[in-house]
């Protein structure tokens, strides 16, 4: 860690929640570990009670149920010991500035403690990862192959250079399935709280949900009662037709089920 230098302390944490939305979902767990300025590092964990249920398919990522979390108090009631762990710190997290941050920020609104961001800087590893490795073909082919990609861009050599990728991938990963069923499940790997192929609909409590916009967390059954306007704004622009379908669905009175845990 020679090569870090801190003026000020430095608080890696992340965030295990009820769900994506920061608007509607909670936090539950949070654990912190702040560097300081001469190399010294300090830890911290915190579990809470989100007073709304954690939806099955959360629980099945995080392993975390109702029943866990039961005896925890609420984030407002430590939102002043959690903001004293964060007093003047920079942030850091993995994928922390699209996630967990707004999450946090989100809750002490909530509780109606201040936790002031201005002047704050915030790292990234994820960021940092995406933009020094690079995960094109060419880098792909290099990896797998310990080739170079001469012909690149060519829509032949790219394709048999994608062949040899993924033949290498069998070979080089003993548990990646062979069957094609199979592979696509690996190749489409679906968030389990969405309720269509691109997420733009999310399960919320048994519900389809909006989750973007204005109008992210609200049930698809409530804007059909009350807001058909904004469900007809969606089905007249470009969005995916498997959503398209589900909103036409929901407004002739047919609603979704979730599917069966």
């Amino acid at each position: 860690m020679s090569k870090l230098t801190l003026n000020r302390p430095l608080a890696f944490f992340d965030i295990e929640s009820t769900g994506t939305n920061p608007r509607i979902d909670r936090i539950i767990d949070l654990a912190v570990i702040r560097m300081l300025p001469g190399g010294k590092q300090d830890q911290f964990e915190f579990r809470f009670n989100p007073e709304i249920p954690i939806p099955p398919e959360t629980t099945a990522i995080h392993g975390i149920s109702d029943a866990d979390v039961a005896d925890s108090p609420p984030f407002k009631d430590q939102a002043e010991k959690v903001a004293e762990v964060f007093e003047t710190c920079d942030l850091a997290g993995y994928n922390a500035i699209k996630f967990d941050i707004p999450m946090l920020v989100a809750e002490f609104k909530r509780a109606a403690v201040e936790f002031d961001m201005t002047g704050r800087k915030f790292v990234d590893p994820q960021r940092i990862f995406h933009q020094r490795e690079p995960r094109d073909l060419t880098a792909a082919l290099k990896f797998y192959c310990d080739e170079l990609h001469l012909g690149a861009h060519g829509a032949l050599d790219d394709i048999l250079a994608t062949v040899r990728i993924f033949l290498s991938q069998l070979d080089r990963y003993p548990d990646l399935p062979g069957d094609i069923d199979a592979l696509h499940e690996v190749s489409n790997p679906r968030h389990p709280d969405w309720a269509d192929l691109e997420g733009r609909l999310r399960w919320t409590h048994g519900e389809a949900a909006i989750n973007f916009g204005k109008n992210q967390g609200r049930p698809l059954r409530e804007l059909v009662q009350k807001d058909t306007g904004f469900l007809n704004w969606i089905l007249q622009n470009e969005f995916p037709e498997d959503t398209k379908n589900i909103i036409r669905n929901a407004m002739k009175g047919e609603f979704p089920s979730p599917p069966p845990k």
